[in-house]
């Protein structure tokens, strides 16, 4: 069940059209994410400094879900995590949209929540096509 899960995502992620974000308007967006988020460089430069709350989302496009192994991440998450899910710019968009409802949907569990409770209503695409471009 859990791979067919994530064989729709995928499916989805890959039908959907090219995700084009703005990153001067995603690191402007980014601001709102400062209170609990940090990007933080491997050799430690302080890209954005920020909270301690959520993860560092020094790469996070192209990281598996859940896989900082600094932060202790909520179950919901985890579980999604160890399906093999990985962050692209669409998928965090839609996560941080609405984050509950994600992993509802990801994961097929209306049980399902999310350790983040802010909702990025706009910008989402903007915010993780900022992130892809300072982690690289």
């Amino acid at each position: 069940m859990t791979k067919f899960i994530l064989l729709a995502v995928t499916a989805a992620a890959m039908a959907a059209p090219a995700f084009a974000g703005d990153p001067a308007a995603g690191e402007e967006a980014f601001k709102k994410c400062k209170a609990c988020h940090s990007v933080i460089a491997p050799d430690g430069t302080e890209i954005q400094k920020g909270g301690r709350t959520g993860p560092n989302l020094y790469g996070i496009i192209g990281r598996g879900v859940g896989a900082d192994p600094d932060f202790t991440y909520g179950e919901s998450l985890a579980a999604l995590g160890a399906t093999g899910a990985v962050w692209d710019e669409a998928t965090f968009a839609a996560y941080v949209a609405n984050p509950t409802d994600y992993l509802k949907s990801a994961l097929g569990d209306d049980a399902a929540k999310s350790k983040m409770s802010f909702k990025l209503a706009a910008g989402g695409e903007d915010v993780a096509a900022y992130l892809a471009s300072v982690s690289q």
